[in-house]
């Protein structure tokens, strides 16, 4: 039975542009299969037993559960572990979905999702055995393809159209029930080679599935198709001189799996209807065809596709491809290449939401920008003056003649109608600082959204937002908790010296103008001189004392300004810092976090050369690495 999460896993195997799987509604073809499977009482025990007696070495079927028996100790545990640059690469991934899914569309993060469960899925299963999957059209010839690898007649061929309507398996070892399971291969198609291919040692390991033909006019058989084609380690394409340009084939499978090219055979079959140069032309013209779709050759020792020319029927070239298999198989390195190329494929659909243009975040440019706008907006400037004037004008008023600031205060009640030197701030005064504020914010998080991707930009805009939509009476709040540096000025220490020195000018004035008056009535003894020259003393000393004191206060005047100034920017810059800054830093650090997992996923991993041949070679892969191929 299939196990349920491993049905699932099936079910999301669909993998447009990444995996084997088409996109539904995709889908067309006509035509049918090679065998029909699933008729009742077509494959039970007695018959098989019959065919298995007259043909003296037949195959016979593998009872429920009987894959879990346990192989001999020289063989590698059932149950795998990713190590390496794929662990590496998985991991980060995984980290990555985990920072992603508030900022990302699920949908882009679908496909990655998908691979990580997949990639769990597979862990958990064998990890000695590599499943092989054999895919074509209609009439390519598969069930003979499949019954020569397997050396005896596994599948039934046939004529009538379509026949195949659902997978059939070939496990030359055991253990591979929990494989055979997630695949959702029926047990009573699950097979086992009695000879030829059990002694064959160099094919244990191998899983190979048969698979519908992948345009059938049955849409459930080109589901299975796509199905079992997102699960399997690696594809047979088998491909006949008629329809080896089929543009089904092409758009639908070979182009989006061909970043799955170290994973992939390519075999043209049939050739045996072709003469040796139309051969040539043909496997040629195949070769030229996959290099279009972006499929990778194996050729002159680079990594990729495997493609050869074999005739199932007359067994020319069957040699060659089994020796491939073989080699392919005890590499033991299949499941890890699939799903490092499905890795490489997830991480293409999610370039876009991780790669932008350009330059971005912030920098102390955009900063000391943003802060000057507040500043600006809450008129930090303007308040700096005004603490200035009014420092001036309280000493000048401290140490002024008294007449001078009679004078003064007449003139103000005159002009205003009101001692209050507090005006009320005109409404289109408080809408101007909303509107700067609110235009600071924009341009700041526009500043460091530039050359982000689509949703990273969008993250940083909407914390900038989320900021700015208290921040107008935030920095009301903080003006009126710094308090009006103007209403208070300090008084520096010679302010009582200036106004004694001034108080005693005018005793002077008083004591010469009594003094005077004194003489007129007769009070005083005349003098004219005395009197005079004590009221000249008050009146010009009044005077010069209070420009000593104007001339005196400019420089602390200045600094009081400036220093309220300073005050109340370093208040706004950190409103705006806690409000606005620091949350579009944390959306760019999260960014930045991002970025490492994702280079982390698209970065090198190993691959294996595979060397194809044509018609009348050889090929087989390589035993050895290659190196390093960056993705």
């Amino acid at each position: 039975m299939v196990d349920d999460d491993e049905s699932r896993a099936g079910a999301r195997a669909e993998r447009g542009g990444s995996g084997a799987a088409a996109r539904p509604g995709t889908r067309t073809g006509a035509g049918g299969g090679d065998s029909d499977r699933e008729r009742p009482g077509r494959w039970d025990d007695g018959l098989i037993a019959r065919r298995a007696a007259e043909r003296g070495a037949a195959v016979a079927d593998v009872p429920p559960g009987a894959d879990d028996t346990q192989e001999p100790d020289t063989l590698p545990p059932l149950g795998g572990s990713y190590g390496g640059p794929l662990r590496a690469r998985l991991d980060a991934l995984h980290e990555l979905v985990g920072l992603s899914r508030t900022r990302v569309e699920s949908e882009a993060l679908a496909e990655a999702g998908r691979v990580l469960d997949e990639a769990a899925a597979r862990q958990r299963l064998s990890s000695r055995h590599t499943v092989i999957a054999i895919a074509g059209a209609t009439g390519s010839g598969k069930s003979t393809l499949f019954n020569a690898l397997a050396g005896v007649p596994v599948s039934e061929t046939g004529l009538r159209r379509p026949t195949t309507s659902a997978p059939m398996a070939l496990s030359w070892s055991e253990g591979a029930a929990g494989l055979l399971d997630r695949l959702a291969v029926p047990s009573r198609l699950r097979r086992r080679p009695l000879a030829g291919g059990a002694a064959d040692t160099e094919l244990q390991g191998l899983v190979l599935i048969d698979l519908p033909d992948h345009d059938s006019a049955v849409t459930a058989h080109r589901d299975q198709v796509d199905r079992v084609l997102g699960l399997v380690d690696a594809v047979i394409w088998v491909v006949d001189p008629e329809k080896y340009a089929d543009a089904a084939l092409h758009e639908r499978y070979l182009r989006p799996l061909a970043g799955h090219a170290e994973v992939t055979f390519v075999v043209l079959n049939q050739i045996d209807r072709l003469g040796t140069e139309a051969a040539d032309l043909v496997l040629d013209d195949l070769r030229r065809l996959l290099d279009e779709d972006g499929v990778a050759l194996g050729e002159h020792g680079e990594p990729g596709a495997t493609v050869l020319a074999v005739s199932a029927l007359t067994g020319e070239g069957v040699p060659e491809l089994r020796e491939m298999v073989a080699g392919f198989v005890q590499e033991r390195t299949a499941p890890e290449r699939r799903l490092a190329a499905d890795v490489d494929a997830a991480a293409a659909r999610l370039r876009p939401a991780y790669l932008g243009d350009g330059r971005s975040g912030l920098d102390e440019r955009a900063r000391d920008a943003f802060t000057d706008r507040l500043a600006v907006a809450v008129g930090a400037h303007a308040a700096g003056e005004a603490a200035e004037r009014v420092w001036r004008r309280g000493a000048i008023r401290a140490c002024g003649t008294p007449w001078l600031r009679l004078y003064r205060w007449y003139e103000r009640i005159r002009e205003h109608g009101s001692t209050d030197p507090h005006l009320a701030t005109p409404v289109e005064d408080e809408l101007t600082a909303r509107q700067r504020v609110e235009q600071a914010v924009r341009v700041v998080a526009d500043e460091a959204s530039r050359g982000l991707p689509t949703p990273w930009a969008q993250a940083v805009r909407e914390a900038a937002a989320r900021g700015a939509e208290g921040l107008p009476e935030a920095l009301d709040e903080l003006t009126v908790t710094i308090g009006d540096a103007a209403a208070r000025p300090p008084r520096p220490a010679w302010w009582p010296a200036a106004v004694l020195a001034q108080a005693v000018m005018t005793l002077l004035q008083i004591f010469g103008a009594l003094w005077l008056v004194g003489q007129i009535v007769g009070v005083v003894e005349p003098g004219l001189l005395p009197p005079v020259l004590v009221m000249l003393g008050g009146i010009i000393g009044g005077p010069l004392v209070e420009w000593a004191c104007e001339g005196a206060v400019k420089g602390p005047a200045r600094r009081y300004g400036q220093e309220a100034e300073r005050r109340l920017r370093e208040a706004t810059a950190a409103c705006g810092r806690a409000r606005v800054l620091d949350p579009m830093a944390a959306e760019l650090m999260r960014y930045r976090e991002v970025r490492e997992q994702y280079a982390t996923v698209v970065g090198t991993r190993p691959s294996a050369r595979i060397v194809g041949a044509g018609r009348g070679g050889t090929g087989r892969l390589g035993a050895t690495r290659t190196g390093v191929r960056g993705r």
